[in-house]
This record gives structure tokens, sequence and C-alpha cells, in this order.
């Protein structure tokens, strides 16, 4: 299971590296994973502080720290 983290935590910061900014709602539609798996994954990338999350009313704003 952790490889699976590792391997979607790789897929969001592509993502967003090619996308820019995105809310956690666009990344579920745009990232082939289970949602669960996209929240462990992103837990993963703010922990070690690649990612910064803003809630916007329901949803999350997610970007990279550069």
């Amino acid at each position: 299971m952790i490889t699976e983290i590792g391997i979607t935590a790789g897929d969001i910061w592509h993502y967003l590296d090619h996308h820019g900014d995105a809310t956690l709602s666009q990344l579920v539609v745009n990232i082939d994973r289970p949602k669960d798996l996209l929240l462990m994954s992103l837990g993963w990338l703010a922990r070690e502080g690649h990612v910064i999350l803003h809630q916007e009313g329901s949803d999350y704003k997610i970007s990279l720290r550069r």
C-alpha cells in the first residue's frame, strides 16, 4: 500500500506541475485513482512540505510549494 501512496503522490505532483493549482475535486476527476488513495497521498505530500492546502468553501485548493 505504501508503494501505491508514493506512486499516487508522484501523479499528483506531476499533475500540479503541469496544470498549476487545482482543487481536490479536480484531482479526483483527473487522476484515475480512488479518492481515499488521493487523500493519503496528499497527506504525505503535505507532511513532507511539497504542497500547500487551503480550504475554499467545501473544497480544498492544492498548490505546489515552490
